[in-house]
C-alpha cells in the first residue's frame, strides 16, 4: 500500500481510545486502465472484484476489515450506523462501533474524517459545493454531539482547488441563498473573468463555526498524477478518506 496520508487521533483522557485514519491516492491498488490502482468505487466501471479487493486492502490501512462506505449524492443525509456495508444516497455516516471503518470517497469534492477519541464517536464526510450549501458538515458534527461527541477533530482530504474550479454563476447565487456571510466570503471567489469555489475553505470555515479543530491534506486532485480527478480526467477513480475506532 502506498497511502497519502495516515494518522491517529489521540485521546486526552486516559479512557479515550486512539483513532486511526488515512487518506488513499491512486497508489498500491489492483485496478487497470483508467482505474489504476487503488479505485474505490463500485459505480464507475470498474471490476467489482477488484474493488472489493482495493477496499480490503485500504481498510487494512486503519486496522479494520470492514467498512460502511457512503454512497454520496451530493446532498446532506447523514446516517448513524453499526454495520458494514453501503450507505444509500448518504454524504456523512456516524459510528460509535469499535473495528467498524467508515469510508467517504470522492474524486474531486472533499473527503472528511472526524472523531472524538475520547468520547467514542467518529464520522466520514462527503462535501461538494452542494453538500455545502445545504449544510452535511454541520448536520455530521450535530450527529456526533448526538451520540455524546463533545471534542471534534477533522482532517480534509485531498479535493480540487480553488484554481482548478471555475463555476457559472448559478452555482454562487445557489450558495449565497444557502451559507451565511462568513462562511461564503471564505468559498466564493471572484477572479474577475471567472467565480471560482474553494470548497475546502467552505468546509473549514463551517467545522470553525462548530469549534472543530481541523487540519488539511492541501493536495489538488486536477493537478496532482497520484490522484483520481472527474474534472480532470472524466471516466476515473476515486479515492477516499478512512476512519476507525
Amino acid at each position: 500500500m502506498n497511502p497519502v496520508a495516515v494518522g491517529r487521533f489521540r485521546p486526552a483522557t486516559p479512557g479515550g481510545r486512539p483513532v486511526n485514519w488515512a487518506a488513499t491516492g491512486r497508489l498500491g491498488g489492483v485496478s487497470s486502465g483508467e482505474f489504476a490502482e487503488l479505485n474505490l468505487s463500485f459505480t464507475v466501471g470498474d471490476d467489482s472484484s477488484r474493488v472489493d479487493e482495493n477496499r480490503r486492502l485500504a481498510g487494512r490501512l486503519v486496522g479494520v476489515e470492514q467498512c460502511n462506505v457512503l454512497d454520496a449524492k451530493h446532498g446532506a443525509l447523514v446516517q448513524f450506523v453499526t454495520e458494514p456495508g453501503i450507505s444509500a444516497a448518504t454524504d456523512a455516516v456516524v459510528t460509535t462501533v469499535v473495528g467498524l471503518g467508515l469510508m467517504a470517497l470522492a474524486a474531486d469534492c472533499v473527503p472528511i474524517v472526524l472523531a472524538d477519541p475520547d468520547a467514542g464517536v467518529i464520522a466520514a464526510v462527503h462535501c461538494g459545493w452542494r453538500g455545502l450549501g445545504l449544510g452535511v458538515v454541520p448536520a455530521a458534527v450535530d450527529v456526533m454531539r448526538e451520540h455524546g461527541a463533545t471534542r471534534i477533530k477533522a482532517v480534509t482530504g485531498p479535493a480540487i482547488c480553488v484554481d482548478c474550479y471555475p463555476v457559472g454563476l448559478d452555482c454562487i447565487s445557489d450558495l449565497r441563498m444557502q451559507l451565511g456571510r462568513e462562511v461564503l466570503q471564505e468559498c466564493a471567489i471572484d477572479r474577475g473573468d471567472q467565480w471560482r469555489v474553494d470548497v475546502r475553505a467552505g468546509v473549514h470555515a463551517q467545522l470553525r463555526l462548530e469549534s472543530v479543530a481541523t487540519w488539511a491534506i492541501e493536495r489538488c486532485t486536477a493537478t496532482d498524477p497520484q490522484l483520481f480527478s472527474y474534472r480532470a480526467n472524466g471516466r476515473t477513480g476515486r479515492q477516499g478518506m478512512i476512519v476507525a475506532l
